[in-house]
Formats: C-alpha cells, sequence, structure tokens
C-alpha cells in the first residue's frame, strides 16, 4: 500500500489523500484551500479521475469537501449520513453538495472498497459527524486522523479511541493544527465546558440582548450556547439556517425548534434569509417554525431575555428596531476570522455603538499534549505529519516521525 498527499502535507486546509495499493484507488477528502477565493476556482488533483474507485470525505468541513462537484460521475462517494443531510441542507443557504452517497461511515464498522478494508471511527471535532480512518490493504495498516480533538462535547469518545485504540498502525497520518512552525504551538486547550461557564457569565453580566456569532455547522458550540442561556436564564434564538441545520444532524437533543429540549428555542428570519425562501418560493421553510418564530418587537419588548445568533446585517436591523440597549456580544469563532470581510465590519460596528465584544472560542484541533496521547495509544511505526504549518516541528514532539511533501508517493 502506498500514499500520496496531494495537498495539506505542509499547511491547513484543501486536504486530499491518495491511497493505492495493486493497482486499486481510493481518495480521501477532497478539500478546497482556506486561503482560496470565495468564487475561486481551484481544480481537483488529476490523479482523482474516473478510475478511482471511492472518494471518502471525513466531515463536512469545505476545506475537506469543497472540491466534491468536481468528482468525475460515477465514482462512489462516501460520508457520514448526518453529514449528507446538513450538506444538503446547506446548500440552500450558503454552499453544500446535494449528491447520493454510495454508503455511510459508521463508528467502527468496517465496509470494504476492493482491496482496501475501511474502518470509520467518529471522533470528536468542530463538525459534527466527523470521523477518523483506519485503511488497511496488502497487511498495511494506516490510520488517518482528519481533524480531530480531545477537548470537545465528544471527548468521551476520543478517551475510547486511546483506551480501546486499533493495533498494530504502520502509519498515522496525523493532523497537526495546533503546531507550529515558531514552536508557539498549543499546549493547552480550554475545554467546551470552559467555554459554555465564559458564555454564561457573560450573559449573565449583559443587562440587554446578547449577540451570539459562531457558525451554525458548529454543533457543538451550538448546544455550549444554548445551555449557557439556560443557565443564566435566557432564551436562544437561532436563525433561519441555524435552526435548518441543527434539525438536519437528525439528533433530537440538539436544539432546534420542536426538538426535545425542556426550553424552547425561537427563530428569528434576518431579511436575507427571508428574501431568499421567497426568490426560491420555498416557503414551508418559514411555515414549519411558525409556532416558534420571534419579531423584532417581542425582542426589543424584554431584550434581557434573549442570546441572539447574530452578523452586521441582524445587528444593524436590531439596532433600528430598538432592541440593542444594554446589549452585548460574543465572538465564539476563530478570532481570525474578525480580521475578515464583513466580520471586520461588524466587529468595527459593534466598537463604534459601543456594544462590549468578548471572545469566547475554543479550537476544533487538538492540542500538542492531546496529540502526543494519540499517538502513544495507537503506537504507529511511523508519524507522517498533514493539516499543518508546523510539520518541520513534528520531530521535536514525535517519534518515528516521516516528513513527506505533496505529490510525492511513500509506502506505508
Amino acid at each position: 500500500m502506498r500514499v500520496r498527499i496531494h495537498k495539506s502535507a505542509h499547511e491547513i486546509g484543501g486536504s486530499c489523500v491518495e491511497v493505492e495499493f495493486a493497482g486499486s484507488r481510493i481518495v480521501l477528502d477532497v478539500g478546497k484551500p482556506l486561503d482560496a477565493g470565495k468564487e475561486e476556482h481551484v481544480p481537483l488533483p488529476h490523479a482523482v479521475d474516473e478510475e478511482v474507485a471511492a472518494v471518502i470525505i471525513s466531515h463536512g468541513h469545505q476545506d475537506h469537501w469543497g472540491l466534491i462537484d468536481q468528482i468525475p460521475e460515477g465514482v462512489p462517494i462516501y460520508m457520514g449520513e448526518a453529514t449528507s443531510r446538513i450538506l444538503h441542507e446547506t446548500a440552500f443557504w450558503t454552499s453544500g453538495w446535494q449528491g447520493e452517497p454510495a454508503g455511510f461511515l459508521r463508528h467502527r464498522e468496517p465496509f470494504e472498497i476492493g482491496p482496501f478494508q475501511i474502518t470509520p471511527f467518529l471522533n470528536d471535532h468542530s463538525a459534527f459527524d466527523a470521523y477518523s480512518m483506519l485503511i488497511e490493504a496488502g497487511g498495511k495498516r494506516l490510520f488517518y486522523t482528519g481533524d480531530i480533538r480531545g477537548h470537545g462535547r465528544k471527548a468521551g469518545i476520543f478517551e475510547q479511541l486511546l483506551h480501546k485504540p486499533t493495533a498494530e498502525v504502520d502509519v498515522l497520518l496525523m493532523e497537526g493544527t495546533n503546531i507550529k512552525p515558531e514552536g508557539d504551538s498549543v499546549e493547552e486547550t480550554i475545554t467546551e465546558v470552559n467555554v459554555q461557564a465564559g458564555c454564561a457569565a457573560r450573559f449573565k453580566q449583559t443587562p440587554g440582548i446578547v449577540l451570539a456569532s459562531y457558525s451554525a455547522q458548529n454543533i457543538d458550540r451550538l448546544v455550549t450556547i444554548y445551555n449557557a442561556a439556560k443557565q443564566s436564564g435566557r432564551v436562544l434564538v437561532q436563525d433561519l439556517y441555524g435552526a435548518s441545520v441543527a434539525k438536519a444532524t437528525g439528533n433530537p437533543s440538539i436544539p432546534f425548534p420542536g426538538s426535545t429540549h425542556d426550553v424552547s428555542v425561537k427563530v428569528f428570519a434576518p431579511l436575507w434569509q427571508r428574501k431568499k425562501v421567497k426568490d426560491a418560493k420555498e416557503f414551508w421553510r418559514v411555515e414549519k417554525i411558525k409556532l416558534h418564530r420571534i419579531y423584532e418587537k417581542e425582542l426589543a419588548a424584554n431584550p434581557s431575555k434573549w442570546v441572539i445568533a447574530s452578523n452586521l446585517q441582524t445587528a444593524r436591523f436590531l439596532d433600528k428596531a430598538g432592541v440593542l440597549p444594554g446589549a452585548g456580544a460574543i465572538w465564539s469563532m476563530w478570532p481570525g476570522y474578525m480580521k475578515e470581510g464583513s466580520s471586520e465590519k461588524y466587529v468595527a460596528w459593534l466598537a463604534a455603538k459601543g456594544i462590549p465584544l468578548s471572545i469566547e472560542h475554543t479550537s476544533g484541533h487538538a492540542s500538542v499534549p492531546d496529540l502526543q496521547r494519540l499517538a502513544k495509544a495507537l503506537g504507529p511505526k511511523r508519524i507522517v505529519p498533514i493539516h499543518s504549518f508546523g510539520a518541520l516541528s513534528y520531530p521535536e514532539l514525535f517519534d518515528g516521525v516521516d516528513i513527506q511533501e505533496d505529490g510525492s508517493w511513500w509506502n506505508v
């Protein structure tokens, strides 16, 4: 069995890994690079052709699936079942994929593609339904971490992997987002529980409404903010997009309108979302949340009751509606996004309005100590870096490191 990393041997994002044995090939992830523009066309690696036996998507972040529309027709695509539903839903609102997978990844349930046996391992990541994968062929075993962490709401499944690992791994293809080339790698990471405590404290300190900026696809963070709102005596207000993604998880314990939670969430429909529904004539999207919908008058009547998903457009609208006296804001995404595009304008607008903004966030990727624990538990003969700008720093942190380059074949 041999492997070729097409993208991300020395960078974060754009992940694409080709695995070959006895003339049969599979591809793990077909990501769009993070530095590519929103409308920029990035060609699929030429090796992902009609002869590929299958493409397997580890999770629903664009830097792992973003080139999926270029996969030749007829090539089977595999992913998690919830990932497929979420991508179908986000295709309406932002960007996604509406194709039909050939099969679904399920935790520790192996399946075969040609000479390969693939065993998915559900993992802890900021994307819902994310998987690592064990690839076996020709008596060799490759473990691909995908994106992984050990401090989120599924930390228990990370610990399960450590205490019930797969045996005899020849190569660990291990992500290192938090391994930096400058030597300032992330040694400790606050947990999702810590983020919840920080949010709850901010919510209690804020006299008015709380504007919450977080990714609708980060379901862990949705649960964190929901729980923090509940702890502080508030109610979470999602937007149409966020509510639809939460429901697409298929998990009734996730907060969304009509879920099993004892404190119901509300839904606010921003102008751009109402317009999108109207233009598409998909009015059922508004109809199905009718009983849970909230309007600006109700928000303004008792602003201290609410935590609302927000961006610049929503905040401006709420300001005109008189909802923002005493408001506060939290930023619950990677802080680097605050310096980009509309997010930078949003942060500046909050400052101009005198609305205090606090950062309540943790990484979707493992800290160095957790990566070291993972490497020790799996006991690989070699570790190959991927999804990291700090590949050259791996030998300082792990034994048996074998640094590879994009586009080069190497044997497992």
